[in-house]
């Protein structure tokens, strides 16, 4: 699995994911203790941090293949040890019970992360991930999907490595989410699909005179009872 952060590279914070996943977060109205996430490939903390500023009853997982990204998250103003737990883990090979409680994690994010990862080790994340998922817990992932304006960029480049998976100019990988694909991969590491929506949008750029369609995939899945 590739790093997920270069250098050089900064991602404006996310904070559309706070409307989208409210209900996730958000104090329990019967139960209001502490909420734990696990964010598997945090990044700089584009993600994070706009949900621990909205929601001040969250505990953090950040784990990430990259030390320099696990660095930047350590090193922003908004980070505070109390509530973060900030740490350099492939996900791919290291077992996540090593570095945090089995079965104590009510909510786990996937964004834009499980794309940069090839197919054949996307089981390994989930199957992962399962054993610090609490029971009917939550896997929240936001991705791209067939379809996408930039996976026909790709195509007419000739940059396919294998179907709906691409390599960028810069070296890293990308894949594009079928909503099937999705439901088996998950159905098959023991978790069912709670919802599932693929978000459309056109986006005009004026200086190339392009009118591009963009994919995003916005799912919900649940962990399956034990």
């Amino acid at each position: 699995m590739r790093a997920t952060v270069a250098p050089t590279i900064f991602f404006k914070d996310r904070h559309y994911l706070e409307k989208d996943w409210r209900y996730y977060f958000a104090e329990d109205e019967v139960c209001s203790n502490e909420k734990v996430v696990l964010e598997v490939g945090c990044g700089s903390g584009s993600t994070l941090f706009p949900l621990m500023a909205a929601f001040p009853n969250i505990y953090v997982h950040a784990c990430d293949l990259s030390p320099h990204a696990i660095e930047l998250v350590k090193s922003n103003v908004n980070f505070i040890e109390d509530r973060v737990n900030a740490i350099v883990c492939d996900v791919t090979l290291e077992s996540l019970c090593e570095k945090i409680d089995p079965f104590s994690v009510d909510v786990v994010t996937l964004v834009f992360m499980l794309s940069a990862v090839s197919p054949s080790k996307m089981p390994l994340i989930l199957e992962n991930i399962k054993t610090v998922i609490k029971p009917n817990g939550y896997v929240l992932l936001r991705d791209y999907a067939a379809g996408d304006f930039a996976q026909v960029k790709l195509q007419k480049k000739d940059r396919m490595i294998g179907e709906d998976f691409y390599v960028r100019g810069d070296g890293t990988c990308s894949f594009y989410f079928s909503e099937d694909f999705l439901s088996t991969l998950f159905l098959r590491a023991g978790f069912h699909t709670v919802d599932m929506n693929t978000y459309c949008r056109e986006v005009y750029n004026r200086s190339r005179n392009v009118t591009m369609n963009r994919y995003f995939p916005l799912h919900v899945l649940a962990s399956k009872e034990n």
